[in-house]
């Protein structure tokens, strides 16, 4: 019996081999439970990585810096104006302060016996002011100007002294027919005219005067605080 099963066998895959029929493969179970082909002997199966959605990096918020506002810009201080008369033309833009004038912003002081305030369209910012009679100008870094007429333009921060103008700070003097003093930029130009030419003196300080220690009683500078202004004496 054996004998005859091993020659049924034999014959079977000698059959198999005359008809080119290929042998069955053998499937290997998957983890997902489905069967899958064997790979062939010597051959290293191919793998390939399922895809992987690209990272997506939250948003960033946008943060805008603060704006930065100069409290000490003399724009954003309020021009107080002290006189005996005041006449105002609405639709004009226009105030007229008479008689002993005195116009205050910040540490600067304005003096004349006439002076012209010319506001902006809503009538709540000083644009320009013309003064003549008297005139005399005291800036914050104490500088005293005199002149028969000046123009003061707010935006600019500029100061025109008309007609023998004469401005002088301790002993220095200078004088010509127009003085323009910028103020935001501690600079000034002086125009002479047909009559009368530029003219400057200039007084050395004294050596011992310049060297002098400061008294720290009488220093008033908070430590780690800069002073942006100096009260000069009206």
């Amino acid at each position: 019996m054996i004998r005859l099963a091993l020659a049924a066998a034999v014959a079977l895959s000698l059959v198999a081999c005359e008809t080119g029929a290929e042998p069955a493969r053998s499937t290997t179970p998957a983890a997902n439970g489905k069967p899958t082909a064997a790979a062939a002997p010597g051959v290293t199966p191919l793998r390939v990585a399922a895809p992987t959605a690209p990272a997506v990096k939250p948003a960033e918020p946008d943060v805008k810096a603060p704006e930065k506002s100069d409290k000490n810009d003399e724009r954003n201080q309020p021009v107080t104006v002290d006189a005996d008369k005041l006449e105002r033309f609405g639709k004009e833009g226009l105030a007229i302060f008479t008689g002993n004038v005195v116009a205050r912003q910040a540490n600067s002081v304005q003096y004349a016996d006439r002076m012209e305030v010319y506001l902006d369209e809503k009538g709540d910012r000083v644009l320009r002011t013309v003064s003549t009679g008297n005139v005399r100008i005291i800036t914050k870094d104490c500088r005293t100007g005199t002149a028969r007429r000046a123009e003061y333009y707010d935006i600019e921060q500029r100061v025109v002294l008309l007609g023998g103008a004469r401005v002088w700070q301790d002993d220095n003097v200078v004088s010509g027919e127009t003085i323009t003093i910028y103020l935001s930029q501690d600079r000034s130009v002086v125009q002479g005219g047909t009559q009368e030419r530029v003219k400057a003196v200039f007084f050395p300080k004294e050596q011992s005067q310049a060297q002098a220690p400061k008294d720290p009683k009488k220093d008033t500078t908070t430590p780690g605080k800069t002073t942006t202004a100096t009260a000069c004496a009206n």
